[in-house]
């Protein structure tokens, strides 16, 4: 890090950190922004005029400490700024997702008790007039973008320039107010509330000091080494835990510049013209891009599908050992040199990850298969295991050291401990304070002596290196036994671009069966160029070519399985494809793309008892909702379709 990175004594809350980096790298750009194609830049000293102007605007609304503000959007500068105005006041931001529904909204907003929200533009400010009623808490709305607002007259809603205009003559008539308010922040203050993804039920307010976010970001930025000149590109949801400390807590504390794409639409271009050093992506993210590499692979002449082959299998054969500096074949790095000529840098350059120092992922298990496809390509991706309780940091691959199957070693000032049953725990100075207003689950979830329980079953091994299993409830057995680990069976499916989701069922079952959904991207291209006709995802989904194209997938899958000890009993048997795609907004996913098990397991049991009933077909009705709100039914007939098992290594030896 700089040796101008701030000193962790005093500066002990954003507000302080802005002050300081304004001393230290006033003229250094601290945020960016790309607006109709233009990178827009703002220095350190201009973010920290445009942060004070509106913690003024937000005093002279009535934001006061201990008030509750609802921040909602795309990533944008002056969001960002907000959470520090808010934070300045005393106050507490609440990052919502921007793609919430309104119900989900409504429950976040009633539930953190927000007097005031700050929303990007009209789509946000139409939710919330929708759930106004029910919100009676909610007096003030502020909006960055007046786009379309031209007959919008309530009168609690208020432009942003329009509220720092009014900062800025709040901050002339009491010029000691914002330095006198930067002092009286402090380290163990609630920073933010983030709600949980509610995987398993409704979402919980997560309360987050500053000393929890600052510390822990300051010891990951440490241990990577990050400093002043990192470039980051801000694109994952707010409402993230993720994004507060990669987008937030450490460029904070290391003075780096933050980015924000121009639209979700434009993400890979957008990372392409920035070249980030430092980036992070949970795991859907690299397989998207996987699934695009290899679209255009299959579109590409035979002579270059040949060569990306052939060079891919030198890749995995020394690639990660080329990465680590481990001895190499004078033969072997020829090879990888000319296919980094070839393949690996042109690659790399075409999906934006050039300059990447330190990749990481989280937010699940990412299937082995995919990890080591980009790292035998030269990037140096890590898993993380994290979690919005620990402000992220649980375990972080060590260079030098990084397998495939851990999720590495305890993060600075982190402890780990399993206890008997196999839950992983953690101690760290990144636990969060409490759930907000719900004293029985923080009791539940942290210890008196500040362990938390993750829920997840894992094990460390001899070198202290952690390696999770599955979600603790999930993992369970076949009825010979055998474990059944269904996250793990997903992720090697997923590795397959053709395949977008999976939902494995098999505990207390005679064996696993799948519901799949395909990626409509991948698939289509296939089928167009096989000039087969279809009409949406439903049509292609059930057509028997994709049905063996999927069949094919899941076979690779058995095949792997066959060599584990442990799981070549939970190979899968039957599988069929869902007739759409899971949907957040029909509360199959979480807004971070988990799968809600139970959700799916109710509204689908039809569908799998037909898996175990030994039937080839099953009739479904489903209703969707799209994105306005229209709901519509869909009816289908699904194939179930049988796949063969691979011998175990036990039958293997006996042969």
């Amino acid at each position: 890090m700089s040796g101008d990175t701030p000193n962790s004594g005093t500066l002990d809350t954003f507000p302080k950190l802005l002050v300081e980096n304004v001393r230290v790298r006033g003229d250094k750009p601290a945020s960016r922004e790309k607006d109709f194609g233009i990178w827009l830049s703002w220095t350190w000293s201009q973010v920290a005029d445009e942060t004070r102007a509106l913690a003024c605007g937000l005093a002279a609304l009535g934001v006061k400490a201990g008030d509750k503000v609802a921040i909602c959007g795309d990533n944008r500068p002056h969001l960002y700024w907000s959470m520090t105005a808010v934070q300045t006041l005393g106050a507490v931001p609440v990052p919502v997702y921007q793609d919430s529904v309104p119900d989900e909204m409504q429950y976040i907003y009633e539930h953190a008790e927000a007097r005031f929200a700050i929303v990007e533009n009209q789509e946000q400010i139409d939710k919330l007039l929708e759930i106004r009623e029910r919100t009676p808490k909610l007096e003030h709305i502020v909006y960055k973008f007046p786009r379309g607002m031209r007959h919008y007259d309530q009168p609690f809603l208020s432009l942003m320039a329009d509220v720092q205009e009014r900062g800025r003559a709040f901050d002339a008539e009491n010029p000691n107010f914002y330095e006198d308010s930067v002092a009286r922040t402090a380290g163990s203050d609630t920073a933010i509330m983030l709600y949980t993804s509610g995987t398993t039920g409704r979402p919980k307010g997560v309360m987050l000091s500053f000393d929890n976010l600052i510390i822990t970001g300051r010891n990951g930025a440490i241990r990577e080494g990050l400093g002043e000149d990192e470039d980051m590109l801000a694109y994952l949801p707010m409402a993230w835990i993720g994004d507060n400390i990669f987008s937030v807590a450490q460029s904070f504390v290391t003075g780096f510049c933050v980015s924000c794409p121009e639209s979700s639409d434009t993400v890979l271009e957008d990372l392409r013209e920035i070249g980030p050093s430092y980036f992070f992506a949970p795991p859907r993210i690299y397989e998207s891009l996987l699934t695009t590499v290899m679209i255009r692979i299959e579109d590409a002449a035979k002579i270059k599908q040949y060569m990306f082959h052939y060079f891919m299998a030198v890749a995995r054969r020394v690639g990660m050992d080329i990465l680590e500096a481990k001895p190499v074949s004078f033969a072997d790095r020829a090879r990888y040199w000319l296919g980094n000529i070839l393949v690996y840098a042109p690659l790399k350059n075409v999906l934006g990850l050039s300059n990447v120092r330190v990749a990481y992922t989280a937010g699940e298990a990412i299937g082995p298969d995919i990890f080591i496809f980009y790292r035998s390509l030269g990037l140096n991706l890590k898993q993380m295991y994290a979690s919005t309780e620990a402000s992220v940091f649980i375990t972080i691959q060590p260079d030098g050291d990084v397998r495939p199957e851990s999720s590495g070693t305890a993060a600075i000032d982190v402890e780990l401990k399993v206890t008997d049953d196999g839950e992983v725990m953690f101690r760290s100075p990144g636990v969060f304070q409490a759930y907000f207003k719900d004293e029985e689950a923080t009791r539940q979830t942290k210890t008196e002596d500040g362990w938390v329980h993750t829920g997840d079953a894992g094990y460390l091994d001899a070198d202290d290196h952690l390696h999770i299993i599955d979600r603790a409830k999930d993992v369970g057995k076949l009825k010979d036994g055998t474990m059944f680990a269904p996250k793990f069976l997903e992720n090697k499916l997923k590795f397959f671009p053709h395949i977008k989701e999976a939902v494995t069922f098999g505990h207390d079952r005679d064996y696993v069966a799948c519901f799949i959904n395909i990626d409509l991207e991948s698939v289509g291209n296939w089928a167009e160029r096989r000039n087969m006709a279809y009409m949406g995802y439903t049509d292609l989904a059930g057509q028997d070519a994709v049905y063996d194209l999927v069949s094919e997938c899941v076979a690779q899958v058995n095949r792997d399985l066959s060599a584990d000890e442990k799981l070549h009993g939970s190979q899968i048997k039957r599988f069929l494809i869902l007739h759409k795609e899971l949907d957040a907004d029909d509360g199959e996913l979480t807004r971070t793309r988990k799968v809600r098990r139970a959700p799916v397991a109710e509204k689908y049991a039809e569908l799998i008892a037909a898996l175990y009933s030994g039937a080839d077909r099953c009739a479904v009705q489903a209703e969707v909702t799209f994105e306005d709100g229209r709901t519509d039914i869909i009816n289908a007939d699904l194939k179930i379709q049988e796949v063969e098992r691979a011998p175990g290594p036990r039958a293997e030896a006996a042969e």
